[in-house]
């Protein structure tokens, strides 16, 4: 198997190094990373200044770019001759539950292999002081085990990224997976304003907001639960359900062409 390996904490977090560590085990891996912590970095894509390469031992390497410039330069740019079986992005100090996937890293890197056409797994923990990143490690194994019988339909084969999160716990104390949905936070947190050493006013971003929708079905839930929630999610982001009600609205003169 052909694994390529990113994340967004930066190429020296512990998740991703101990995640390596266990897939070259079984793997030819593949990792490329953010010189820094990038968390927070979306789907950016840095197109305005260079991107350079530095290697960090064998197969490993950390670019001064995002995690989605991380998983492009490697699909279009370090594989040659052939593309890998699959990517994986963390694992992350810190859960991607909900809201937290638009703005995440993590699941960005798992976003862009998908939209170069790879299966693709986020995986993060669900503690930002996480003690057992082993129980994720065996979480994707498990699921690289058994990735050959997930069967996805060809209409919806955009839901080919996995969107994991592993309670911090002891595997033997892990109940299972369960299929989940995202669940929904509450606003966020206002920002915190202070002053810097010239008394001139900055902005810290607030905290995120404290969850809402967090019922039974959802990823929040499994984790509280003891189960690893696995969340199958797609990039349309197309709402369906409203195309037509938009072509009447369009048609019925609530839109008009200028005639200019």
């Amino acid at each position: 198997m052909e694994i390529l390996l990113s994340n967004d904490d930066g190429f020296i977090a512990p998740g991703i190094n101990l995640l390596r560590d266990k897939l070259s085990e079984i793997a030819d891996v593949l990792t490329i990373a953010p010189d820094r912590d990038r968390s927070g970095a979306s789907n950016s894509l840095s197109l305005e200044s260079p991107l350079r390469l530095t290697e960090r031992g064998k197969n490993f390497y950390s670019i001064n770019g995002t995690p989605t410039d991380c998983v492009h330069l490697a699909l279009t740019g370090l594989y040659p001759d052939k593309e890998p079986d699959i990517v994986i992005s963390g694992i992350n100090s810190g859960p991607n539950m909900g809201d937290d996937v638009i703005y995440s890293g993590t699941v960005a890197a798992a976003m862009e292999g998908r939209n170069l056409g790879l299966p693709s797994i986020a995986v993060s923990m669900g503690n930002y002081k996480a003690l057992h990143y082993d129980s994720a490690i065996q979480a994707v194994l498990q699921l690289l085990k058994d990735m050959p019988a997930l069967k996805l339909s060809d209409s919806d084969n955009a839901a080919s990224i996995l969107n994991v999160n592993v309670p911090d716990l002891p595997w033997n104390e892990i109940k299972g997976f369960k299929a989940t949905r995202l669940g929904k936070r509450h606003k966020a947190e206002p920002v915190v304003k202070e002053k810097d050493p010239r008394g001139r006013e900055i902005f810290w971003i607030g905290p995120v907001g404290t969850e809402a929708d967090a019922g039974d079905g959802t990823d929040f839930y499994a984790v509280q639960q003891g189960y690893v929630s696995v969340t199958p999610i797609h990039i349309d982001l197309t709402r369906y359900s409203a195309i037509d009600d938009m072509q009447k609205w369009l048609q019925s003169g609530g839109v008009t062409k200028s005639m200019s």
